[in-house]
């Protein structure tokens, strides 16, 4: 059913990689030196990776104290000094960046491509809050409730100490991406990495601390929600949550019960529509970009396509053709176009979902099944046809490399046929008629719309906001939303000389009149 090219797993670890350098990296995790362990494996062939220390509640109690205490110093530490700080690990990232490869493909199984994306996308983050904080933060003047007579004022305080819990499908982009901008507007974090890619995260810790972050102001824990969780939430005075949507729903109520903030990103079943005028070729090697990346494994990546019907078979036939010549492998290298799953439950879930549907009547158009012989998690890039409502995989996020395909006759059809989900995160739409494929993106329901692009020309646009609408989530990374969600909005107003209540020997009703001809001037002239 497929011609995918492949290429031998590397069963050695990179040689830099070893277990003094392993065991280094864990001793940032805050948890009792005596703690129990936790091993995890290489994805790529299910050999031991790392050993780390699980933290308790008590341990996550302290961690917050400490950071309580670092963080009263680090907000009054000057914007400026901190951005120096930020700068520093921006350098120390980009010149670093092959032991972070070299983790991410470790922990994740990826492909070294996808995880150079995740090093771009961290120093790009890195470097526009360092030089956005300051903008951002300073104290803004807003009209006073009486024009001249008063002073109002826009301050900005940070949060406090801000819990961070990041998955483990984009170690460095969600745990040090989702850190920068807490820690720019003044907050501790303490966070939570998947435990099967905290080394990477751990990483990131080591070189902010290097480029001068103070010790206690990011701290790290490892151990399962179900035994930290609730010290997590306790703890924190702002929660900044990536998963899944069933885990966010907890979270979020969780949250309302503290009266703190939270912001979610959750799950998705992304679009992509392909309009009749696209160009074909482009179009399908977008699709490969837009399906595939990190195996599947990405939030944002697409597995809903529609084609409009004038250009469906060619269309087929040309991205067919791109997935079944993908070269798949574990090499710490740039040869190889897509890794291997990261996990058993993914490829559980994966070939479930696959089965599932083809057991219910889909065609397997390229892929359809696991490659153990690349290695113990690999999956080929599957694209079906004829997927139907009662397949799970019809609205159910799969998270792996499949992708349904589905023609349409009119662009309202294909509309209603990508809103047709209670999530939205991510949606992608091809045509050569900018103005038109940007009217189509306008009428998708997503909180990023990429055109002629897979999810890096929205995700990549640091200024814009980024974020889920519905089952996707809540709040937005990126941005001024993106660090100012961190703070606390105070407004200052000083009243002078005059303000709502009457002069003295003035009476209350003719004073009323008299404010009242003013608003209405106020009106006339076009003044807010």
């Amino acid at each position: 059913m497929t011609t995918t090219d492949t290429a031998p797993a590397e069963a050695a670890l990179p040689a830099w990689l070893t277990p003094s350098r392993v065991a280094r990296l864990a001793t940032l995790v805050a948890a009792d030196a005596r703690a129990q362990r936790v091993a995890t494996t290489s994805p790529y062939t299910g050999a031991p990776l790392a050993d780390l220390p699980v933290s308790t509640p008590d341990d996550v109690e302290d961690a917050f104290a400490r950071a309580r205490a670092a963080q009263a110093r680090w907000a009054a530490t000057p914007v400026a000094d901190r951005k120096r700080v930020m700068l520093r690990f921006h350098d120390l990232v980009l010149q670093r960046q092959d032991e972070a490869l070299d983790l991410m493909q470790a922990e994740s199984g990826k492909t070294r491509r996808d995880a150079f994306l995740e090093v771009s996308d961290i120093a790009i983050t890195a470097r526009y809050y360092a030089r956005s904080a300051q903008r951002l933060l300073s104290p803004k003047r807003r009209k006073g409730a009486i024009a001249v007579l008063t002073h109002t004022t826009e301050l900005h305080h940070p949060k406090g100490v801000v819990t961070v819990i990041s998955p483990w499908n984009y170690p460095l982009s969600m745990a040090a991406g989702d850190a920068i901008p807490a820690l720019m507007a003044g907050n501790a974090v303490v966070q939570k990495p998947d435990t099967q890619t905290a080394l990477t995260a751990l990483w990131a810790l080591a070189l902010m601390r290097e480029a001068g972050l103070p010790t206690d102001v990011w701290q790290m824990v490892v151990g399962r929600g179900s035994s930290i969780g609730n010290a997590l939430m306790q703890g924190g005075d702002y929660m900044m949550f990536t998963g899944s949507t069933a885990s966010g729903r907890r979270i979020a109520r969780d949250a309302g019960e503290r009266l703190i903030g939270a912001s979610l990103e959750l799950g998705g079943k992304n679009a992509m529509v392909v309009l009749a005028d696209a160009d074909i070729e482009k179009a399908a090697t977008g699709a490969v970009a837009a399906c595939f990346p990190s195996a599947g494994q990405l939030c944002v990546s697409i597995e809903r396509l529609y084609v409009a019907d004038e250009i469906h078979d060619a269309f087929v036939t040309a991205f067919v053709a791109r997935a079944r010549a993908m070269r798949l492998g574990a090499t710490y290298d740039f040869s190889v176009d897509m890794g291997s799953l990261t996990t058993p439950s993914q490829l559980e879930t994966v070939s479930s979902h696959v089965d599932d549907a083809v057991s219910k009547g889909a065609t397997v158009l390229a892929g359809g099944k696991a490659r153990p012989d690349l290695g113990p998690l690999f999956y080929e890039p599957t694209i079906l046809t004829d997927v139907t409502p009662e397949m799970t995989l019809f609205d159910h996020e799969t998270f792996g490399p499949v992708v349904s395909v589905y023609r349409y006759r009119s662009v309202d059809e294909a509309v209603a046929m990508a809103n047709a989900t209670p999530y939205g995160l991510n949606a992608s739409v091809w045509g050569r008629n900018g103005t038109e494929a940007r009217k189509v993106a306008g009428r998708l329901h997503a909180g990023t719309v990429n055109v002629n692009e897979a999810f890096a020309a929205a995700w990549g646009s640091i200024d814009a906001p980024m974020g889920g609408m519905g089952d996707s989530g809540l709040g937005r990374r990126h941005g001024a939303d993106g660090l100012l969600k961190y703070t606390e909005a105070q407004t200052v107003a000083h009243q002078r000389l005059q303000g709502f209540s009457p002069p003295r020997r003035v009476e209350h009703e003719q004073w009323a009149r008299v404010l009242t001809r003013a608003f209405k001037t106020l009106r006339a002239l076009g003044i807010r």
